[in-house]
């Protein structure tokens, strides 16, 4: 199986989970304007926000929606549209499809055979 990367938290009110995130386990969070997405860091990060410390993985909270009402992990993949016909071919669902992330990469999400949800990330390639 391909790496978990990342993990996003479902939450009813941003400010609210960010006070009780950054006072009960001291981590920062930081909105991204517009976006209406607060990333969550776990360790340092470099100029990418991506972890420095190697394993690590940082995630992300938002507003609950009726699709997405419990914490999900993120799988990152070289193609996620090549994951996302794998994901359908055994019996999966797409729930939302490949969405890019600004400058950083692929987004999508799927339901498995157990109705959980997944995340998936493709990073963008360098140029």
């Amino acid at each position: 199986m391909d790496k978990v990367v990342h993990f996003e938290i479902p939450v009813d009110d941003i400010k609210r989970a960010e006070k009780f995130y950054n006072s009960t386990f001291g981590r920062g969070t930081n909105s991204v304007p517009g976006m209406g997405y607060t990333l969550v860091t776990t360790v340092e990060t470099d100029e990418k926000m991506m972890p420095k410390e190697p394993g690590a993985i940082n995630g992300g909270m938002m507003k609950r929606t009726d699709k997405i009402k419990s914490p999900v992990v993120t799988i990152g993949v070289s193609d996620v549209d090549e994951a996302l016909e794998n994901v359908k071919n055994n019996g999966g669902s797409i729930l939302m499809e490949k969405t890019k992330i600004g400058d950083m990469g692929y987004s999508a999400y799927f339901k498995d055979t157990e109705g959980n949800i997944v995340g998936l990330w493709q990073n963008l390639k360098e140029e």
